[in-house]
């Protein structure tokens, strides 16, 4: 395939409830780019083994793995196993190219079909655990169990509690291809998990899985397949990329992966840029230590990332910029005037230096907003003098303060917590409000009012932290709203 770094396949699951919508998504995936398919009998609503898979299998565009999973493995089917496992034998033998057992029935299986294997058949041997993931030690001794079991290909699938179990998935892939030298398909469910379905080229998973669009996942946490090749550009990832994200809580409505992998790509960066949903941040940076996850950082400054890809670090966004302060060697004396970080720069040795980036990208974005709308020859910023409030004390809402400080603005702070605000306001020499007060705070001339909050984020993006009727009777920025 044109452009491949890597032979990781992408293999789309078909959940569909009849034959004949399968054979449409078969399709589907074809034209979306997909390498193979796998072929879920236990989601059909009604199956006649001999006659369905001849439709299935035959003069297929894509190859197929199929499975057939049992309720007791995370799967649909009900029934009694020694029938189930007759079908997948029979599959085998209609030509499906893989066969997906459980690990539990695989050394019966793979007994009954030793000899009879046809030559381009791989039996994939699989472990689901919906619960959590086991340390190395459980990892390592189960991917040894599995091939005991028979297995052509090791599948373990396990649950995301923290951003770091990825990391233990991503070393046991390496050591089954070290040691025991047998594919391996590893894999970390639900959203903290994500990054293991995109960096699985990295670390040389055999396949990793993606649907046609959301609501057909086979398991939580599937991407789609656009996302994953256009998105994350998996196709360019190489055991060589290089790895930069945004850490955040939440993440998944960030920009960043797509701004600049989509960036990376069009300068020739061998680098990927990925969403890591982080519980705790100190926790998650001395885990992923390796050299392999070169840094984080703020897509404000697309071009200086592009640029000095090698340097760049890894971004920082809500509710992180304030903890990791803590976490880094060295902070850029802005960002500790600011008192929050939220781009972390790793150092050839190791060590992590703090930067913010949000008070130059946000106040340069509202300077520009401003010139656009409103006539000014003067080189001063049209900030200068103008009454800026600020809702929100945290890391995000520092950088707004600083900034807008910095410009000559007349800085207000409104937080649901008013110490907090009071504390902010003082560092900035601003004044402080409660938002109960700033519902009926009307300054003559109007006002520049900057949400630095989650509220109006994923998932509640219709929120306000204002009660919604007074942006209808309120002057900002000098017009009304």
């Amino acid at each position: 395939m044109a452009g491949r770094n890597n032979s990781t396949l992408l293999c789309v699951p078909l959940v569909a409830k009849t034959v004949e919508e399968m054979l449409i998504d078969i399709g589907r995936a074809k034209a979306a780019g997909a390498d193979l398919v796998e072929i879920r009998l236990d989601h059909l609503a009604a199956f006649s083994p001999r006659q369905d898979l001849e439709r299935l299998l035959r003069d297929r565009p894509l190859p197929a793995l199929v499975t057939y999973r049992p309720k007791w493995e995370g799967g649909e089917y009900e029934g009694d196993d020694v029938k189930r496992l007759d079908v997948l034998r029979l599959a085998m033998e209609m030509g499906a190219d893989y066969v997906d057992v459980e690990l539990k029935v695989a050394p019966e299986f793979a007994n009954s079909i030793a000899g009879k294997k046809p030559e381009k058949f791989k039996l994939i041997v699989s472990s689901h655990n919906y619960e959590s993931t086991p340390s190395m030690e459980v990892l390592g001794d189960l991917v040894a169990s599995i091939q005991v079991a028979g297995a052509d290909i090791v599948k373990i699938a396990t649950t995301a509690v923290n951003t770091t179990d990825v990391a233990r998935m991503f070393q046991v892939m390496v050591h089954c291809q070290l040691k025991h030298q047998i594919p391996m398909i590893g894999l970390v469910m639900r959203e903290r998990g994500l990054i293991s379905r995109i960096l699985c080229p990295k670390f040389g998973g055999y396949l990793t899985f993606a649907v046609l669009e959301g609501g057909k996942e086979s398991a939580p946490g599937q991407p789609t397949t656009s996302d994953l090749l256009n998105v994350y550009k998996i196709r360019r990832i190489g055991t060589d990329t290089r790895i930069y994200g945004i850490i955040g809580k939440p993440v998944s409505h960030s920009k960043s992966p797509f701004l600049l992998t989509e960036a990376f790509s069009s300068t020739g960066v061998n680098a990927v840029y990925v969403p890591y949903l982080v519980d705790d941040v100190a926790d998650f940076l001395s885990v992923y230590s390796s050299p392999d996850f070169a840094g984080f950082r703020h897509l404000s400054d697309s071009s200086l990332t592009v640029k000095h890809a090698g340097s760049l670090g890894n971004s920082c966004t809500i509710p992180h910029k304030e903890a990791i302060v803590k976490c880094c060697s060295e902070v850029d004396p802005i960002a500790k005037s600011i008192g929050a970080v939220n781009t972390i720069v790793r150092r050839p040795d190791g060590n992590l230096v703090g930067y913010n980036t949000d008070y130059t990208g946000a106040i340069s974005a509202i300077e520009d907003a401003m010139r656009g709308s409103h006539a000014n020859d003067s080189s001063a910023s049209p900030l200068s003098g103008r009454l800026f409030v600020i809702i929100g004390a945290g890391g995000a809402g520092k950088a707004l303060a600083y900034g807008a400080k910095e410009k000559g603005a007349k800085v207000i702070i409104a937080n649901r917590t008013f110490d907090r605000a009071r504390e902010l306001a003082m560092s900035v020499g601003g004044d402080a409000l409660s938002l109960a007060e700033l519902e009926s705070f009307h300054p003559e001339g109007g006002m520049i009012l900057a949400n630095t909050t989650s509220i109006g984020m994923q998932p509640n993006i219709d929120g306000t932290p204002l009660p919604k009727f007074l942006f209808l009777e309120r002057d900002f920025d000098g017009g009304r709203v």
